[in-house]
């Protein structure tokens, strides 16, 4: 009988080698053989050569890789013959396990140790080293859908394309569509963005490179103002419209911020510069802005002196060298453009764990800003101690922290400085001011002698000139003529706060206007003349809101030389918080019943 030894390798339809070995010796002409690893039984009977008929059946039908060997031994024969089994008996070699096992094997180990490490055995570790293991899928060179932009890409999206590189994927869908009505539905648009992102990469134009600049210590120092509107910054619960001016050392690092009312000025440019040099402790080589308007004409190109004479000489006290970025590309000031966001998320995460947004006044909210800044340099110590030693040195005189401007005072007893419109006392009317302009405040000199002090404002673009109206300056005038208050385009700003505001409306909505009129100036002249602006004003609104307007006699009795409080009056001070409430409401119902006679409503 011969008798036949199978030495049988069990193979996946993926994989190309072998997983294990299983040895079986069966007689051919006593029935069947099991292939370990695969779910059918194999009739091999037939005897002597048979065997190799079987074989090379199962070689056509692609159930067996090759055979291997042919060993003839008396009256037995031995084949190895390679199986392939279903992949779903298979465990793969990932990528993780190769990784493992050349690492291992870098570092020293034996193939047994590294294989086993890896989760394979010692035979697969050696054909990887062969190169017969490849990490990853292989490259597709063909398409395994069809291109639903065949038909019209070379013809209508390349050359649109061409022409404008920048034209939007949504764009060209939106093109197709109308060209082509039902053809081409939104579901197309990511695969359309695709093609046309391909396109450019291998067809659109040069884009613009970044060249990566070595920071040298001492070297640069960087100056810009951003918007920080969205803040929700109040001082004493009203708005703080403002920017921050900001300082940042390229090198080192060293940060310096500061609230601006409105926007930028050199003022605040100059005053920001000195405290942030004073507290770095020495000054830059070269100071580099955007084309700001504070420091530069922003003139043609063509023109030689473009920058301010005023910043010009900040420069050269400081001894410092004045340059600009290319006018349109903020990524040259990178160094603090992208400060910018950082120092402003900071402010909002400390905004939102103080748990309030409003200040007291504008330094209490500057020293809020000094922790979050200081904070920040503490952080960078190190650095900015090594960068001291390449700073210039301070130097001992200042120039002045003003801009000076000369103004003529109107008949309306007003000044325009900076944009902005300020009252002065009558008595100026006709006179020629010398203005210091700070960036906070406003210094007006008549010949050499300070003669009024202003606090600053700041106009903000798209809305109108900023005003700062004293009724003080205004309301010996107005008093003489109160009717010139009931159309003047200074009224809203002469009445000193909303408070004031809500009770001229009231008084404008149930009174006739002479009677307004005479009633609101006769007290905002007491409150002048009694320094008792907030206690009338709130009296005012108390007794408008029970329904009764008191008379401007009651109100000289009451506001007198002695000044009767609030409490003994039998009225409480009016909640703020329904004072928006009581205007919309006195709009809302303009009473037709009340008695001009008496000044007071009747139900």
């Amino acid at each position: 009988m011969l008798e036949a030894e199978f030495r049988m390798r069990v193979f996946s339809r993926r994989r190309k080698y072998p997983r294990h070995i299983d040895f079986y010796r069966r007689d051919f002409q006593t029935g069947h053989f099991h292939c370990r690893g695969s779910d059918e039984t194999v009739d091999v009977r037939g005897g002597g050569f048979g065997c190799f008929v079987i074989v090379f059946n199962w070689l056509r039908e692609g159930r067996v890789l090759y055979c291997e060997t042919i060993i003839l031994s008396g009256r037995s024969i031995t084949l190895t013959v390679f199986f392939r089994v279903p992949w779903e008996n298979e465990v793969t070699v990932r990528a993780q396990q190769i990784d493992i096992y050349l690492s291992t094997r870098r570092s020293g180990s034996t193939q047994v140790t590294a294989a086993a490490r890896a989760g394979f055995s010692e035979r697969t570790g050696r054909r990887i080293e062969k190169g017969e293991y490849r990490k990853g899928k292989k490259a597709r060179h063909r398409r395994t859908r069809e291109d639903p932009f065949f038909e019209v890409w070379e013809q209508d999206l390349e050359p649109l394309l061409k022409e404008y590189p920048e034209f939007s994927a949504v764009g060209l869908l939106r093109y197709l569509q109308e060209r082509y009505p039902g053809r081409y539905p939104d579901g197309k648009l990511r695969t359309l963005q695709r093609r046309a992102r391909e396109w450019r990469a291998l067809h659109g134009g040069e884009k613009e490179v970044m060249f990566r600049q070595e920071r040298e210590m001492g070297r640069l120092g960087l100056s810009d103002f951003t918007r920080f509107d969205d803040g929700g910054i109040t001082i004493r619960g009203e708005r703080f419209v403002h920017c921050l001016y900001h300082f940042r050392m390229a090198f080192s690092g060293f940060r310096y911020a500061r609230a601006v009312p409105g926007a930028e000025n050199y003022e605040a440019l100059a005053a920001g510069l000195r405290e942030a040099f004073r507290r770095l402790g020495g000054v830059p080589v070269e100071h580099r802005t955007d084309s700001l308007s504070s420091a530069y004409k922003n003139l043609p190109r063509s023109e030689a002196e473009d920058i301010t004479a005023r910043y010009g000489a900040l420069c050269r006290q400081y001894g410092m060298l004045a340059t600009r970025n290319n006018r349109g590309r903020a990524h040259e000031n990178g160094a603090i453009e992208s400060a910018h966001g950082h120092l402003k998320r900071s402010l909002r995460e400390a905004l939102a764990i103080r748990g309030s947004r409003n200040f007291e006044s504008v330094a209490d909210y500057q020293g809020f800003i000094d922790v979050i800044t200081e904070n920040h340099n503490r952080r960078r110590l190190a650095a900015i101690q090594a960068e001291r030693a390449a700073l210039g040195p301070l130097p001992p005189n200042r120039l002045p922290e003003y801009s000076e401007v000369f103004v003529r005072v109107s008949t309306s007893s007003t000044i325009r400085v900076a944009g902005a419109l300020y009252s002065v006392p009558s008595r100026l009317i006709g006179k020629r001011l010398r203005v210091h302009l700070y960036a906070s405040r406003l210094e007006c000199h008549v010949g050499a002698r300070r003669v009024l002090d202003l606090p600053r404002v700041h106009s903000i673009e798209g809305e109108e000139e900023a005003r700062r109206i004293d009724y003080r300056h205004l309301i010996d005038s107005l008093a003489e003529k109160p009717m010139a208050f009931h159309r003047a385009r200074l009224r809203d700003d002469i009445l000193p706060d909303e408070t004031w505001r809500v009770v001229w409306r009231a008084l404008d909505a149930h009174l006739p206007p002479r009677d307004a009129c005479r009633l609101m100036v006769g007290a905002l002249k007491l409150a002048a003349d009694r320094d008792c602006e907030w206690p009338l004003g709130q009296f005012l609104l108390q007794a408008i809101s029970v329904g009764r307007i008191p008379s401007l006699a009651e109100l000289r009795g009451r506001f007198g030389p002695s000044v009767v409080p609030l409490a003994a009056s039998g009225l409480e001070a009016a909640d703020s918080r329904s004072l928006a409430d009581m205007s919309s409401d006195i709009h809302r119902d303009r009473n037709p019943y009340l008695q001009e006679g008496n000044g007071s409503w009747v139900g």
